[in-house]
C-alpha cells in the first residue's frame, strides 16, 4: 500500500523542474565539485616517474590495491595527490563512532547537540590527518623501493624530501576532498562523501567495459560469458532496487479524537522500518577499514622484501593470503559488513526513544503496551529485519567478487561497486524529488493566498 508521500511523488510535474531555481543551483554546484574531483585525480605527486608507475599498476592488477583504485577513480594507479581518496576520513569516522559508543565522555559530548557534533567532527578531522600521514609515509617508502630489482625507479629523486612532500601532498588532497564532500552535503544534492566515491566508481566503468569487450574480441572470453555477465549485472541492479525499497511497516494506532463535526475518529499510521536501515554504509566502512592495513602492508612490503628478512617474508605471506578474492579476505570483508550493519542500525534507530515519542503523542502498537514493552517489540522486529539486511548486503558484496575471482574474469566492477552506485543514485533522486515537492507545495501555497485575497 503506497503512502500519501509516495503517491504525491509519483504525480510530480517534471515540467516544474525548469522553475526550481534553487534545485538547479544545487545540481550545478554538485556537478562542478565532481568535475574538480576528477581533475584532481590527474595531478600526480611531485617527483614521480610515470613509466615506472605504469609498471606498478600492472604488477598490482587484480589485487586489493586494484580494488582500492576502483574506489578512488584511478587516482591510486596514477598516484595523484588524492590517491587515498576519502577512505582515511571514513576510517577515522568509524573509529570516532566506535569510541563514542564505548566512552562515556564522548557519549556525553554527542548528547550536547550541535556543539557536540562539531567537536566530534573536529576529532574526526584530526584522525583523518593522522591516518593519511601514516598511509602516505608507507606509500612514499614503497614507491622509493619499487622496481629496484629491475633497475627502474618510480621516484626520480628518492630521499627524505620526497617522503615529506608526498605525505604533505596526500594529506592536503584528502582533506580537500573531505571539504568538497561537506560542501556538496550542505550546498548541493545528496551525500557528498558517497557521491565522491560513486563518481570514482563510475569513472572506471568505461575502462571496465572496454576490457570486458576486448576480451571477447581477442577470444579470451566467450560471447555467451559476456552476455551472462551483462544480464547478471542488470539483474543485480534490479534486485538491489527491490531490496532497498523493501520495508516492514509497523501499525501505529492513535486514540479516538473529537473532530469538527462532533464525530469520534481513530487515526492509524505506519512506522516504516527498512530492511536495510544501514544503507550503503556497512560495505564502505568494512572496505575502508580493511584496505587501510592492506595498503600499508603492500607498499611496506616493497621495501621489506629487499632485506629478505623475517619481516619481508611475513609481509609477502600476509599479502598473498589477503589478496582480493582470497578466502581470508572474503571472510574478513563479510564479517565487517555484518558487524557494521548491526552497529550502524543501532546508531541510527533507537527503539527506546521511538517508544517514548509514541507514548507522548498517545500512539501505541495494537496488542503491545506503551513504554518498555513497545521498545522491546521494536527492538525484536528491528533485529529480525537487520539479519535479513545483513545477509542481503553480504550476498551482494561477496558473491559477485567470488565468481569473478574464481572465473578469472577481468571485470572489476563487483557487487560492492554496483551497490554503492545504485544506492547513492536512489538517495540523490529521492532528494531531488524532495526539492521538487517543496517547490510544488510552495506554488500551491501561493495560489491559495491569491484566491484568499481575491475573495
Amino acid at each position: 500500500m503506497a503512502s500519501r508521500a509516495d503517491a504525491l511523488a509519483t504525480n510530480l510535474n517534471l515540467s516544474k523542474f525548469g522553475e526550481a531555481t534553487e534545485l538547479k543551483k544545487r545540481l550545478w554546484f554538485t556537478f562542478g565539485v565532481l568535475i574538480v574531483f576528477r581533475m584532481l585525480s590527474f595531478i600526480p605527486l611531485p617527483g614521480i616517474d610515470p613509466t615506472a608507475l605504469g609498471l606498478l599498476a600492472n604488477q598490482t592488477r587484480g589485487g586489493v590495491l586494484d580494488f582500492f583504485n576502483t574506489f578512488s577513480g584511478g587516482s591510486l594507479a596514477r598516484m595523484s595527490i588524492i590517491a587515498l581518496g576519502v577512505m582515511p576520513y571514513i576510517t577515522a569516522s568509524i573509529v570516532v563512532q566506535l569510541a563514542t559508543s564505548l566512552s562515556p565522555t564522548l557519549n556525553a559530548i554527542k548528547k550536547e547537540g550541535e556543539s557536540g557534533r562539531k567537536r566530534l567532527n573536529q576529532y574526526t578531522r584530526y584522525g583523518t590527518v593522522g591516518l593519511t600521514a601514516v598511509q602516505g609515509w608507507f606509500i612514499a617508502v614503497g614507491l622509493e623501493s619499487f622496481g629496484a630489482q629491475q633497475g627502474v625507479q618510480a621516484v626520480v629523486d628518492p630521499g627524505m624530501l620526497f617522503r615529506v612532500t608526498a605525505v604533505v601532498s596526500l594529506i592536503g588532497g584528502t582533506m580537500f576532498l573531505m571539504w568538497l564532500g561537506e560542501q556538496i552535503t550542505s550546498r548541493g544534492v545528496g551525500n557528498g562523501v558517497s557521491l565522491i566515491i560513486m563518481a570514482g566508481i563510475v569513472a572506471q566503468l568505461p575502462t571496465t567495459l572496454v576490457n570486458l569487450f576486448e576480451g571477447g574480441r581477442t577470444g579470451s572470453l566467450s560471447p555467451l560469458l559476456i552476455i551472462t555477465i551483462v544480464v547478471a549485472a542488470l539483474g543485480l541492479v534490479a534486485f538491489i532496487c527491490f531490496m532497498e525499497r523493501a520495508q516492514r511497516r509497523v501499525l501505529i494506532q492513535y486514540p479516538k479524537r473529537q473532530t469538527q463535526r462532533g464525530m469520534m475518529q481513530a487515526d492509524r499510521s505506519h512506522l516504516p522500518l527498512k530492511i536495510n536501515t544501514a544503507n550503503v554504509i556497512p560495505p564502505i566502512f568494512a572496505s575502508s577499514l580493511l584496505l587501510m592495513p592492506l595498503t600499508i602492508s603492500q607498499f611496506a612490503g616493497q621495501q621489506a622484501t629487499q632485506g629478505q628478512g623475517w619481516w619481508g617474508d611475513f609481509l609477502i605471506t600476509l599479502n598473498q593470503y589477503l589478496q582480493h578474492g582470497s578466502p581470508i579476505y572474503m571472510s574478513l570483508y563479510g564479517a565487517g559488513i555484518i558487524f557494521f550493519t548491526f552497529f550502524y542500525t543501532a546508531v541510527v534507530f533507537n527503539p527506546e526513544e521511538t517508544a517514548d515519542n509514541l507514548k507522548r503523542n498517545g500512539g501505541f502498537i495494537p496488542g503491545i503496551r506503551p513504554g518498555k514493552n513497545t521498545a522491546d517489540y521494536l527492538d525484536y522486529v528491528l533485529t529480525r529485519i537487520t539479519v535479513v539486511g545483513a545477509a542481503y548486503l553480504t550476498l551482494i558484496c561477496l558473491l559477485p567478487e567470488y565468481l569473478v575471482a574464481a572465473a578469472g574474469i577481468p571485470f572489476y566492477l563487483g557487487g560492492t561497486s554496483l551497490l554503492i552506485v545504485v544506492n547513492v543514485t536512489m538517495d540523490t533522486v529521492t532528494q531531488i524529488q524532495s526539492h521538487l515537492l517543496a517547490h510544488q507545495y510552495g506554488d500551491l501555497i501561493k495560489k491559495a493566498k491569491l484566491k484568499g485575497r481575491i475573495r
